[in-house]
């Protein structure tokens, strides 16, 4: 993926771009009203002028009889427009049309063409005060001229209009005054804006980037790759969060899995062992006639044992690949249990023990899979029967504790030490003592109970002390149990 196409990339234009164009639209608006106020200003500003000549020159528009009339007229005139000029820096053009003749305080202008332009000449007549941009047919660039009608005091008629004209240059000072000033805003907000983007895109790209090498290093084998959490408490500090909670869930995966193969691999090497072994033996002439029947049943139950294993390990297999449990449907599970001690009679007596039930006579209906619980009553039965010392007693007994049925299994033999607890639920977990005196077990009788009660939501609890040992789990009660046990 080339690098201008990631999300850094992305973000970073975006942002820039929407400052840019909001500050182009901005630009614009603002330039549009700051020129037509300042032209409107400068418009009145030059009428305000234009007018405050005519007032004072308005007289001057009677014409004389004699020609030394107008030549005085003309120098008050000029003597008024050159200091009106001086006071307001304005250049001004006076029309005299009885004389067909001009007055202006223009130095650069010798003459003039009258009539004046069509437009400005119909506004005069019809005695309105013209404002426009125009080069009167003489300037090479255009100013903005306006144009005023004098009125005389006594008939009020119009006669040769006033000119004010202003440089356009010199107009739009203050609008480039302007201009200049929201430039240098707008570049400053636009570096604001770059730096600003840069570091908010690079601190959401660079969890995301650390996630995609972690990811790769997973691929390859590795699952010690941590990103490295900043204590952000937004979506990407959750996402990192996330992360490496499922780097930690594949962590525990991996080393669960190399445990399994390491596990396995020594339970069904022995017994495979042992069955070629002996039948080697046999064959080879190793081992005597006489003796060939009691290692034929040693091969027997080495053989059955690996059976069970395997069973056993599609047990497994079949409860893990579950997503949820079947159907849960209100059953008897006091009845299951008495079911589970009939099964297991036979068992017990042979290592003559002895069994405390408490068992309610009254039905006990709990939700859930029955055979699934019946198979877990079972197996923590055979265990407790299978390490219980000789000639003592079990206890299986069965309770309602609030909405929770209550089902306990004790037994009295070692004391488990504490830090062996926990391990008691792992695959093909066995202490020292049981591997010694239990042949047939294959460690995953507690591993199967955990998870089907996982799959269940529900608990199991471990103790062991002074010799007794107590497996204790519970069951959700049905409607009817539930609300009877809840007004108690």
């Amino acid at each position: 993926m080339s690098r201008f196409k990631g999300i850094y990339w992305r973000t970073f234009t975006v942002t820039v771009g929407m400052v840019a164009l909001t500050l182009v639209l901005l630009g614009a608006s603002f330039f549009a009203l700051t020129y037509s106020y300042i032209m409107s200003e400068k418009r009145g500003e030059l009428v305000d002028k234009a007018e405050a000549i005519a007032q004072l020159a308005v007289t001057a528009y009677n014409e004389p009889s004699l020609l030394h009339s107008w030549d005085q007229t003309r120098r008050e005139l000029k003597e008024l427009a050159t200091v009106a000029e001086k006071m307001s820096g304005t250049d001004f053009i006076i029309i005299l049309p009885s004389i067909n003749s001009f007055i202006s305080t223009d130095r650069t202008l010798e003459s003039l063409q009258l009539p004046l332009p069509a437009d400005i000449t119909s506004r005069i007549d019809r005695g309105e005060t013209y404002a426009g941009v125009t080069d009167l047919g003489i300037y090479e660039k255009p100013r903005f001229v306006v144009a005023v009608p004098p009125r005389t005091a006594e008939s009020g008629s119009v006669v040769g209009p006033i000119l004010a004209m202003a440089e356009p240059n010199a107009m739009t000072e203050m609008w480039r005054a302007f201009l200049g000033i929201f430039g240098m805003t707008a570049i400053t907000v636009l570096l604001i804006a770059f730096v600003a983007s840069a570091t908010t895109a690079m601190q959401q790209t660079k969890p995301i980037r650390d996630m995609a090498a972690a990811a790769r290093r997973f691929a390859e084998g590795n699952f010690d790759a941590r990103v490295h959490d900043t204590g952000r408490e937004d979506e990407i500090g959750e996402l990192v969060e996330a992360f490496n909670a499922m780097a930690d869930s594949l962590q525990r995966t991996e080393q669960q899995r190399r445990e399994f193969i390491a596990n396995i691999s020594h339970e069904l090497k022995t017994p495979m062992t042992t069955i070629a072994g002996y039948a080697d033996g046999i064959l080879d002439g190793v081992i005597s006639r006489s003796e060939e029947r009691q290692y034929l049943a040693i091969i027997s139950d080495e053989s059955r044992r690996l059976s069970r294993l395997v069973r056993r390990m599609l047990d497994v297999s079949q409860l893990q690949s579950l997503d949820l449990i079947r159907e849960k449907a209100p059953f008897d599970l006091s009845e299951s249990m008495r079911r589970v001690l009939v099964s297991m009679e036979k068992k017990i007596t042979g290592r003559g023990l002895d069994v405390d039930v408490d068992i309610p006579e009254d039905p006990v209906i709990v939700l859930g899979d029955n055979d699934l619980l019946t198979q877990v009553v079972y197996n923590l039965l055979e265990n407790a029967a299978k390490f219980a010392a000789q000639g003592s007693t079990l206890f299986l007994g069965l309770e309602k504790r609030g909405e929770k049925a209550v089902v306990t299994v004790r037994n009295q033999g070692d004391t488990i030490p504490p830090e062996e607890l926990p391990l008691l639920f792992e695959r093909f977990h066995k202490s020292d003592k049981s591997r010694s005196q239990d042949k047939d077990g294959v460690g995953l009788g507690l591993y199967i109970v955990r998870t089907i009660l996982e799959q269940h939501r529900e608990k199991i609890t471990a103790a062991s002390a002074d010799g007794l040992t107590t497996f204790s789990f519970t069951v959700q009660l049905a409607g009817e149990e539930k609300s009877l046990a809840s007004g108690k």
